[in-house]
């Protein structure tokens, strides 16, 4: 593996991802799918357990590989308030895992101070050693 990402999702749009084999970034934004590339390694972080949930969950709730080779979109779907979306996403082929508190992992990523600011981004870079350290815990 050559790079590797952490994706911000909610648990709730976690589980639906998984169960779609597909993932989904920042609302249903190109820019952001369109940075992987198949082989890469993804992880997902959740902050929250429902997405705009006030009460923290800050877990690691999936992680796989991408699986295809370009950017698709989806069939238009309601997103609420913000109307209805035509998402993109790529395909993911999730790895059978379960959920691990931020507080029991030891990643490069959280040693510098204010490490989670850049995580509002919804897609950050992840050394291919915090992949497989995360992979060697939720599996």
């Amino acid at each position: 593996m050559h790079r590797a990402w952490l994706g911000v999702v909610s648990a709730d749009h976690t589980q639906r991802a998984v169960q779609g084999g597909f993932i989904q970034l920042n609302h249903g934004k190109r820019y952001g799918v369109a940075r992987l590339h198949r082989g890469d390694g993804f992880a997902i972080y959740s902050p929250t357990e429902h997405y705009l949930e006030k009460r923290p969950l800050r877990a690691f709730t999936a992680l796989g590989v991408v699986a295809d080779d370009a950017p698709y979109q989806a069939e238009p779907m309601s997103m609420g308030p913000r109307g209805t979306i035509q998402p993109w996403r790529r395909r993911i082929d999730f790895l059978p895992a379960h959920r691990v508190p931020l507080t029991e992992v030891a990643l490069n990523l959280t040693k510098s101070p204010n490490w989670g600011y850049q995580l509002r981004r919804g897609l950050v870079p992840l050394e291919p050693e915090d992949f497989e350290s995360l992979q060697a815990l939720m599996t």
